[in-house]
């Protein structure tokens, strides 16, 4: 239910004849919509945080009985002390947010801390453990916790820092793909479009301040649910960007029927490209042979389609002598628009004069101006073509030219008349831009999505989990030459995302790294199970099946070791691009963290150190080791990052950052700015200096309903 609505309901608990006046307002008002997308901006979405420690103080909401499949009592309370008792804990509680207050005690093994969206927030993380082949190359990060919270926590990190963004969302097809407020959205559920738009938007307008402004991308995959509105969503937020729509087919052999409807074989893909961001040329995975040898080299001097006639482009119609043999005489210059070309006299006899005619007769121009193709026929880049029929002038295209410049076409020499004789080099692949419609087989999601998907993590199910080389494919044509780029995607689901850039970087020896956020939520079957079992969220028994402990982090850990979960080698080999043995793995390394909620006492008091620790470790680049404990000396550096504790200790710790050249951040702890910058003048322009609060509290606060 919309906040609005919601507050209408209570108002005409109390006075229902203002109430009815109210309602009335409103749905004569939400009737007027200006242009652009609509939608109700929903009751706050509160999230509930199973596994953290219930203290005093908390909003909390009381569970079901276990066994229970209701949906149990939705009314939050807060929690005023702990009371020690012999035989359980158990919390005395209060509601909130209600006319009559209430008082209980309640089991504390019945609770549920609660977060809402306008709730202040502490983050941490804490490791959960890592995989290391990579030596000293940067770790891929993977995060378990809500993703607008972890998005959050990001923006202390990796705030215009981000290179890409990848998301798969969930497509709010109305068959349990995702939850709100803790529940599924139903199919049937008359706010089932704006929950899910309400749920976007606040994702992106975070994700929004983590892109580089300067050359960034956000690509986001759809199906026809929601692409109307996603598409509107887009173009709301961010107006700044230039969005495209690409037509992906997915499932070419049988497709996904709909009753009644045409079956379904492809999705969408929007690509928002900010500041510089470029496409670059490059094949998809699986047609990289149709472009072999194939390719034209030279094209028609004449210009043709919309705008090509002589009175749209009067300066491009004029002559180009030739002798009857082929050889060149010489290029002309235009004529006025209202000369016949007929009267145009020839420099010499004998000659021929080629103009830019369509067959009909038609005056049409050329593609260039006069000076531009002397110059192209001196350097061999325009050539004359003599056929029984006809006389022809051909060009070497700008593309052309780079190809031959980057070694994809061979220059063999020049013929009789000058021109360059060229042949496409043994192997090479022509590199186009590709288009928006993609119908590759490396894009099956059966075959290299669910298919490889049990290849590395065998009698493992994820739902609809994306072709490793679509992705692969996406990323490439944006960060194929940022070789140190940094990649997020913020709904990992089975770790593609991050499975597509270690590809990447094999193929290069980039340095690129990936940060993966994803839940550890149970699929709907799952949940029934667990649940009949008497199994709760935050329960071993019941942790153990979520996305990130079941699919996440095994898929990704056997990405790199090249061995499944039960230590066997895996099976079979890599496509396309890249061909060589799933066994061979990555040498790459990943760490896995679990987003924790800090106390503000623990933070002020600086005894969360550990927790906060990634999170300044993640700032300096997520490489070498990290610093978990407050140094005792007042300062400590360790190979990315330095912290300084006492100010007093700062010559000897600036002296040391010049001395390790690997160092990029440091942080000072300090609430005086005047000792902050005092600090700042020692270090070297190299190193970004950051301010962290002694009391942490600061620093590490995020409101979630900003």
């Amino acid at each position: 239910m919309s906040r609005l609505t919601d507050l209408l309901a209570r108002a005409r608990a109390k006075d229902p004849a203002l109430g009815e006046e109210l309602e009335k307002e409103f749905k004569a008002l939400s009737s007027r919509r200006s242009f652009g997308l609509n939608f109700e901006r929903h009751k706050p979405e509160s999230v509930e945080l199973p596994g953290r420690p219930v203290r005093k103080g908390d909003k909390v909401r009381v569970l079901p009985p276990r066994g229970s499949t209701k949906k149990g009592d939705q009314t939050l309370w807060r929690v005023r002390r702990i009371l020690k008792s012999k035989n359980a804990r158990m919390a005395e509680i209060e509601s909130i947010d209600i006319d009559r207050q209430e008082i209980a005690e309640v089991l504390i093994a019945d609770l549920v801390v609660v977060a809402e969206f306008r709730d202040y927030i502490y983050p941490g993380l804490v490791s959960t453990g890592k995989i290391e082949r990579g030596g000293n190359k940067p770790y891929h990060t993977v995060i378990n916790g809500e993703n607008f919270h972890v998005l959050e926590a990001l923006t202390y990190t990796h705030r215009g820092k981000i290179d890409a963004i990848y998301i798969d969302p969930p497509y709010n097809t109305g068959a349990k793909d995702w939850k709100y407020n803790n529940n599924y959205v139903e199919n049937d559920d008359q706010y089932r479009h704006s929950k899910w738009l309400a749920f976007m938007e606040r994702r992106l307008i975070v994700a929004k301040q983590l892109l580089n402004p300067t050359c960034s991308v956000l690509i986001v995959t759809i199906d026809e649910k929601e692409y109307l509105r996603l598409g509107l969503l887009l173009e709301q937020t961010f107006p700044e960007g230039r969005i495209q729509m690409l037509t992906s087919v997915i499932n070419p052999r049988a497709g996904v029927t709909r009753p009644d409807a045409f079956t379904r074989t492809e999705e969408y893909i929007f690509v928002i490209q900010f500041g510089n961001s470029s496409v670059l040329s490059a094949p998809l995975s699986g047609e990289v042979n149709k472009n072999k040898n194939t390719a034209p080299i030279w094209f028609s001097l004449m210009r043709t389609g919309s705008n090509s006639s002589r009175e749209a482009r009067p300066n491009l119609f004029y002559p180009i002598w030739v002798y009857p043999t082929g050889q060149l005489h010489s290029v002309g210059n235009p004529i006025p628009l209202d000369q016949d070309r007929n009267t145009v006299n020839s420099p010499s006899d004998n000659l021929i004069a080629i103009w830019p005619l369509r067959p009909d007769g038609t005056e049409n121009t050329w593609q260039l101006g006069a000076a531009t193709v002397r110059k192209a026929f001196i350097e061999g880049y325009a050539k004359v073509n003599v056929s029984p029929k006809k006389i022809t002038i051909n060009y070497l295209r700008n593309a052309e030219k780079k190809r031959i410049e980057q070694g994809e076409i061979e220059i063999l020499g020049r013929d009789d008349f000058g021109a360059l004789i060229l042949k496409h080099k043994e192997g090479a692949n022509r590199l186009t831009r590709p288009r928006t419609v993609w119908s590759s087989p490396a894009h099956d999601a059966g075959l290299y999505g669910s298919t490889l998907l049990r290849t590395l993590i065998p009698g493992r199910k994820f739902p609809f989990p994306k072709s490793l080389y679509s992705v692969e494919d996406i990323l490439r044509f944006f960060v194929g030459k940022n070789k140190n780029a940094v990649i997020l995607d913020f709904f990992s689901g089975s770790g593609t995302t991050a499975h597509a850039v270690m590809r990447l970087n094999r193929q290069d020896n980039g340095l690129r790294q990936s940060i993966s956020v994803t839940n550890n939520e149970v699929s709907a079957d799952e949940q029934k199970r667990l649940i009949k079992s008497r199994f709760r969220p935050g329960d071993d028994e019941w942790e153990q099946w979520g996305i990130c402990e079941y699919i996440t982090k095994p898929r990704i850990q056997a990405t790199i070791t090249g061995d499944t979960p039960d230590g066997k080698s895996i099976e079979g080999d890599y496509k396309f691009t890249d061909e060589f043995p799933l066994a061979e793995g990555f040498e790459e390394n990943a760490e896995f963290f679990t987003l924790t909620y800090e106390t503000p006492v623990a933070v002020r008091h600086n005894l969360a150190l550990r927790r906060i620790a990634p999170l300044l470790w993640m700032r300096a680049g997520s490489t070498g080791a990290r610093i978990e404990e407050i140094p005792e000396q007042g300062w400590e550096i360790v190979d990315s990052y330095g912290i300084l504790v006492n100010l007093d200790q700062s010559v000897k710790f600036c002296n040391a950052v010049k001395m390790k050249k690997t160092v990029r951040v440091a942080y000072i702890v300090t609430d005086d700015d005047r000792r902050f910058q005092a600090v700042v003048r020692y270090l070297p322009d190299s190193i970004e200096p950051v301010r962290l609060y002694e009391s942490y509290l600061s620093n590490f606060r995020f409101s979630m309903g900003r």
